[in-house]
């Protein structure tokens, strides 16, 4: 259980405040309600070059780093297709230098012609370093609009194409930051040696003046119902065949999201599980193989990936894993198995309340979801989770009409004869 206790400025910015005394240090968490989904289709990558952005300096801190390394601080951040997330970790004596820096830059940002080019050119070179100069890298610019074709979850965070971010204008960026990066959008998460009036005094003096900005009605297109398997295979310069699939799933706030998610770790968490034990173990048909939830606040999508042994064909290691999936489908998971994913679920979410920053960062999670004590009743949701649920989910998921199919194949590379 994890303690908290929370309020609201007038400026509609939500503060969660968890004290732990069992620690020097303390952690500012805030999470912006922007993430890959919320962009224009033809200005993609946005949000993850904010991410970036927000690292260049204010009008009135011209180095964010610097002042927060003088206090034994460090700080970091990610974005997703759902969020934007930032945090700093520093000595709980210190913490009002994280409420300066965090309001002076939520307030204040420096919108610099260099400060754009420069973190302009750090994404760009991490779309090409990450996602298109490596083996497999460009996946998820495939697998994404293969698997949706209406809802904004089509392209990847870091953007639809190069393009996108090349022709970034400043007024663009501008009015990306004016529209989401506000008090009402925002959940400040503080944990670790604090007090939560202490706390308070502190949010009313850094962000107590910061403008609500204007409130967004997020109207997303909804993803229709898949109704045919789609399929495409890529020729790459890869030096494995692999295989990926992906299924449509719940939301992140269904019911039935526990029993997808324990699906996915029957499937191939740990070495006990099933597509370890029978597909790589016991009969080698893949070298290593995978199953996942992408756990999106949208519709979701369950990815069974993997690469083929060496003379196991592309065809037979695809019907290896539809095996497996109608395995779940037809035979009730027995009690014993169920029993040992769920400890280690629990066992992973009760490590996880040993740090003060995954607090942090699950509180504003969930905070978001609708209610920070919904990270309490998380273990509740999957404990109560039954055989007969996890059979009935699959059904619902693994159908052949649900599924969209992305393919690798190396490059055939032509070699020539040498003349005499």
């Amino acid at each position: 259980m994890v303690h908290y206790k929370k309020f609201t400025l007038d400026n509609g910015l939500r503060v969660l405040v968890h004290e732990d005394h069992s620690t020097a240090m303390a952690c500012v968490n805030i999470l912006y309600d922007v993430g890959a989904r919320d962009e224009n289709p033809e200005q993609t990558g946005f949000a993850h070059l904010f991410e970036h952005l927000m690292f260049g300096g204010s009008v009135n801190i011209p180095n964010y780093d610097t002042p927060l390394q003088q206090v034994g601080g460090e700080n970091n951040a990610f974005t997703s297709n759902d969020i934007t997330n930032y945090y700093i970790t520093l000595p709980a004596n210190n913490l009002e230098t994280a409420f300066w820096l965090e309001s002076d830059r939520m307030l204040s940002l420096a919108f610099s012609e260099q400060s754009l080019e420069v973190q302009r050119q750090v994404v760009i070179e991490e779309f090409k370093q990450r996602y298109l100069n490596q083996p497999y890298g460009d996946v998820w610019l495939k697998l994404r609009p293969l698997a949706y074709k209406e809802h904004p979850y089509r392209w990847a965070t870091i953007g639809k194409e190069l393009k996108h971010i090349e022709d970034a204008k400043m007024e663009d960026v501008k009015a990306f930051f004016d529209t989401h990066y506000t008090p009402q959008h925002a959940i400040m998460v503080i944990a670790g040696d604090v007090d939560f009036e202490g706390v308070k005094s502190l949010a009313e003096k850094w962000f107590g003046d910061i403008p609500a900005g204007e409130k967004i009605e997020r109207y997303l297109p909804q993803e229709p119902k898949q109704t045919e398997a789609r399929r495409e295979t890529v020729e790459a310069d890869v030096p494995l065949e692999s295989i990926y699939i992906a299924f449509h799933g719940e939301e992140r706030m269904h019911a039935d999201y526990y029993a997808t998610d324990l699906i996915s770790d029957i499937l191939s968490r740990g070495s006990s599980s099933r597509l370890y034990r029978s597909l790589v173990k016991e009969e080698p048909i893949f070298s290593e193989v995978n199953a996942y939830m992408m756990g999106s606040l949208d519709t979701n999508l369950f990815v069974l990936e993997g690469k083929p042994s060496e003379g196991v064909s592309l065809a037979d290691a695809e019907q290896a894993l539809w095996a497996q999936l109608e395995r779940l489908k037809t035979e009730l998971v027995t009690e014993h198995e169920l029993e040992k994913v769920k400890n280690k679920v629990e066992s992973t979410m009760v490590f996880s309340e040993l740090s003060i920053l995954d607090k942090a960062m699950n509180l504003a999670y969930f905070e978001l979801l609708g209610d920070a004590d919904l990270y309490n009743q998380e273990i509740e949701k999957y404990l109560q989770v039954k055989p007969e649920d996890i059979r009935r989910v699959a059904n619902a998921i693994f159908r052949e009409e649900n599924s969209s199919t992305l393919l690798y194949k190396p490059l055939v590379k032509e070699t020539h004869a040498e003349q005499n």
